[in-house]
């Protein structure tokens, strides 16, 4: 699925640069960034939603839940 990106000229020149040291492609790694730019937001998201999954429970449920608690 194409997308039309803009960047700024010092951004596109880094691209340029890395492209030529490295011999891929700038959408190779345009991909590459935005994949590990993604895995990464995916993984800060779930460790703040089970952590807010988490605080929504007190103590005292967390132990009625178990059993353990009156």
């Amino acid at each position: 699925m194409p997308h039309l990106l803009r960047f700024s000229r010092d951004l596109e020149a880094r691209l340029e640069r890395l492209s030529q040291q490295t011999g891929l492609s700038k959408a190779a790694l345009i991909e590459r960034c935005v994949n590990d730019g993604v895995a990464a937001l995916e993984a800060q998201l779930l460790l703040e939603t089970a952590g807010a999954a988490r605080a929504e429970r007190s103590i005292d449920q967390l132990l009625r839940e178990s059993g353990l608690g009156a």
